[in-house]
């Protein structure tokens, strides 16, 4: 099987040697699950790969939609961009300080936005801070840049068509979330979010998809996704809790050759939420 991680990582001595260079863009895109109780913003003052800038996952969003971190209006990303000193034409590197984790929901936004050249730090944080390599700490300002979005609505899903896929087989619905989460064994983290999954989809969770902070070989990404019954030639959305490890799962079906994977934005924090959507659970006697 080919590895097609190469076009979606550099290593961290690719870096390392291009640090500084004009059209490079370091992007430290750093998000955890509200019960860890980290914040991303304040680690990142505390420390960051030189030059880094800080990717605000929850407010380079939609705030107005109720739900978490959905993606932005095209101009509000654009905007954002531009304070940050991320332009057209850039090469972007994006990590996070858990390996692989929230990285690929950023690399994911750049791509739906339109970003044309944009990867992810094999290793992320950890890996670099292991090999010894310099970190700074305080907020990087870059010169304004202007960037160009251009929404890619075939990378996204919404309710509807979740449910119209669900109903018809329209496409596989890959549930990213730990396997008690969606077996409804386990509470979900957010206020007013019901247990369980959505009836039809299948359960990939992503701590399966990593290994010491890295995406797994190819190899063995299809194992997982064949042991769950998922066939990459078939039209694949991916969803989680709240659309950040459904990214990850998205990589990793790329990387085993899927070619047609779309996000579902509102995932779990969406559909658990609304009392019109039917919900599984394991134990179900149906």
């Amino acid at each position: 099987m080919s590895d097609r991680r190469d076009l979606h990582f550099v290593s961290t001595d690719w870096l390392a040697d291009h640090l500084g260079a004009p059209d490079l863009v370091v992007v430290d895109g750093t998000w955890f699950l509200p019960p860890l109780g980290r914040d991303g913003w304040l680690e990142y003052l505390d420390g960051h790969i030189p030059g880094a800038v800080f990717f605000d996952v929850d407010e380079i969003a939609d705030t107005d939609s109720g739900l978490p971190h959905m993606l932005a209006r095209p101009e509000k990303f654009a905007s954002r961009m531009r304070a940050l000193g991320i332009g057209d034409g850039q090469k972007i590197v994006v990590y996070d300080a858990l390996g692989l984790f929230s990285a690929p929901r950023v690399w994911w936004t750049f791509k739906v936005m339109g970003a044309r050249d944009v990867v992810l730090l094999d290793g992320g944080l950890p890996k670099w801070r292991a090999e010894g390599r310099p970190v700074e700490s305080g907020e990087v300002e870059r010169t304004p840049r202007h960037f160009t979005a251009r929404l890619d609505s075939s990378q996204v899903r919404d309710f509807d068509a979740v449910a119209a896929s669900l109903a018809g087989g329209g496409a596989q619905v890959v549930d990213a979330r730990p396997a008690d989460r969606f077996a409804g064994s386990a509470p979900e983290p957010r206020p007013g979010v019901r247990a369980g999954h959505m009836p039809g989809s299948v359960n990939v969770p992503f701590p399966s998809l990593v290994a010491d902070g890295r995406l797994k070989s190819p190899e063995e990404l299809a194992a997982v996704f064949a042991d769950a019954g998922v066939d990459p030639a078939k039209p694949v959305i991916t969803s989680c809790g709240s659309g950040v490890t459904a990214a990850l799962a998205a990589l990793a079906l790329d990387v085993v050759g899927a070619r047609r994977v779309a996000v579902y934005d509102g995932s779990w924090a969406e559909w658990g939420s609304r009392e019109d959507a039917p919900i599984a659970k394991v134990d179900d006697p149906s």
